[in-house]
């Protein structure tokens, strides 16, 4: 009894201080001219990518409407998650309201779980495209590249919402400083001053589907796509065939990999290291379906 009684009479935690990336003003000008422009390129690409989708008619393919799709998620990626970075490299560490935190790690979520069926979904379209071409016009037809991206934009709103009122559900009376850039899950859970048993189950069962799911998806996709690249009987066509998934390959690799070192990590690795490398992945990431969609053109 007295223990809660005691919770109760604690002040609840109003906001987040954020330490950003770099606590020395000269590299902070550095970093922050370099992803300032970083963030204004990502738009441009993107936005490029996007207006040249809908303009040309004969880019109006399974292939490019994910494109299309994975464009767009980028950019709503980096305008949730740039914007607090460049502040802190601006200002240094820095206030974040809990409503404001809270908002930010519910598109974060949702981003991140969206980005994992779209992916999932372009290994798939290369599948049916190697492995079943001559059904490929049916088995892509424009009703299902529209409910598969349409599941994959709701299917990750869900999930956000699910995880993201666990965590603004709980007590936040302690220290409130997060050595992060962004208000992400585990430096959160790391604050809270209360049981955070439940939440760490709906986080464990989300990523359990959503993260595992997609993944064992696209590796079953590419390798029934191997196996029918290997019984393929010239070399210019397995050239070919490789050539249309290749790059996407690079980006699931990228993707995944960089998620499962950040959130399946050592607990003696720091926490700004790890900021580190949740910037670099990204950024490579978006040039590499940059270079992908060029190619394809």
């Amino acid at each position: 009894m007295e223990p809660s009684l005691e919770l109760a009479n604690v002040t609840r935690v109003q906001q987040f201080i954020l330490l950003g990336l770099s606590t020395r003003l000269g590299v902070r000008d550095v970093l922050f001219a370099v992803f300032l422009a970083l963030y204004l390129l990502t738009l441009l690409e993107n936005t490029l990518i996007v207006s040249l989708i809908c303009s040309h008619s004969e880019l109006r393919k399974p292939m490019y409407f994910f494109l299309g799709n994975l464009s767009c998620l980028e950019m709503c990626y980096v305008s949730v998650t740039m914007p607090t970075l460049l502040l802190g490299l601006w200002v240094g560490p820095y206030h974040l309201s809990f409503v404001a935190c809270m908002t930010q790690l519910f598109f974060f979520i949702s981003l991140i779980c969206t980005e994992c069926t779209l992916l999932a979904s372009m290994a798939y379209d290369r599948y049916v495209a190697i492995c079943h071409p001559l059904h490929y016009p049916l088995l892509m037809r424009p009703q299902v590249c529209v409910g598969l991206a349409l599941t994959s934009w709701l299917g990750g709103l869900v999930v956000s919402v699910a995880k993201t009122s666990c965590i603004a559900s709980l007590s936040y009376c302690g220290p409130n400083v997060l050595n992060q850039f962004f208000c992400d899950v585990s430096p959160l859970l790391n604050l809270s001053c209360t049981h955070v048993a439940l939440t760490e189950l709906v986080d464990f069962i989300s990523a359990i589907v959503i993260f595992c799911g997609t993944l064992l998806v696209a590796l079953a996709s590419y390798v029934a796509i191997g196996r029918a690249v290997l019984r393929m009987p010239s070399a210019a066509a397995r050239r070919k065939a490789l050539s249309t998934c290749a790059s996407h390959l690079v980006v699931v690799g990228i993707f995944y990999s960089a998620a499962l070192f950040i959130y399946c990590r050592p607990s003696r690795i720091k926490s700004m290291d790890l900021n580190k490398v949740l910037s670099v992945p990204r950024e490579i990431k978006i040039k590499t379906i940059l270079k992908f969609h060029i190619y394809l053109m």
